[in-house]
Parts: structure tokens; C-alpha cells; sequence
């Protein structure tokens, strides 16, 4: 399942007008060995396989032009090929790991960027 996914997601990724392009120069020449890591990554995700080996934040904090509007579209195109591709209960289980794997890349790459928001600052009287 992981496998039919992953290549049904990236195949539906790879002709999207608005992420196409940015994976296709990445990633380049190199799809296979991209969807291999990223059943390695799936797997490790969820059925705790230990078979990825790789730091996704810094991968996708190299590429400049990632705003919140690719995460968005990507987690749209994501939850279609998990719904489309998976039962029910499964597709549940990637959406809820992917929708927090994407906020936690977003979170990362505004922070290497420095563009998190300042801290609030604590009311008065609070600890």
C-alpha cells in the first residue's frame, strides 16, 4: 500500500502545475531513487521500520522558493491519492501524518529563515 501510494502521489505530483516544476528540478534525473527513499520514509513513519535514513528538514529548507501555498497544495493532492489509493482507516492514518510532517517542515523552514513571529509576552502576573 505504501508503495502504491507513494508512486500514485508523486506520478499526480510530478504533472501539478504548481509543484511539478519545483520537483522536477530537484529532484531531477533522479525519481527512482526518490520514490525508493520515500517508501523508506513512509514505512519508517508509520510502521516504525527504521528504513529511512535522511534529514527531511534540510532537504526542503534548501529550497528557496517553498512558501505555505505548495505545503497547502501538496497536502490536497496528498489526501486525494490517500483517498483514492487506501482504504478508509488507512487513508486517515497518512492524512493525519502527513498534515503534521507538513506543519512541522513549515515550522522548521520559518525558522531557518527567520520568519517565525515573536514570542507574545506573558500577562502580567502570570508565571
Amino acid at each position: 500500500m505504501i508503495h502504491d501510494l507513494v508512486h500514485g502521489f508523486y506520478g499526480d505530483i510530478r504533472r501539478d502545475p504548481a509543484l511539478g516544476p519545483i520537483f522536477n528540478r530537484v529532484v531531477a534525473d533522479d525519481w527512482d531513487a526518490h520514490l525508493a527513499k520515500m517508501c523508506d520514509f513512509w514505512s519508517s513513519v508509520l510502521l516504525m521500520t527504521g528504513r529511512f535514513k535522511g534529514s527531511p528538514m534540510v532537504a526542503h529548507a534548501r529550497i528557496a522558493e517553498i512558501r505555505p501555498t505548495h505545503f497547502a497544495r501538496w497536502l490536497h493532492l496528498f489526501r486525494q491519492s490517500a483517498e483514492r489509493l487506501c482504504p478508509p482507516a488507512a487513508a486517515a492514518l497518512f492524512v493525519a501524518k502527513s498534515e503534521m510532517i507538513a506543519q512541522s517542515l513549515q515550522m522548521g523552514i520559518a525558522a531557518s529563515r527567520g520568519e517565525l513571529p515573536p514570542s507574545r509576552p506573558k500577562p502580567e502576573g502570570s508565571a
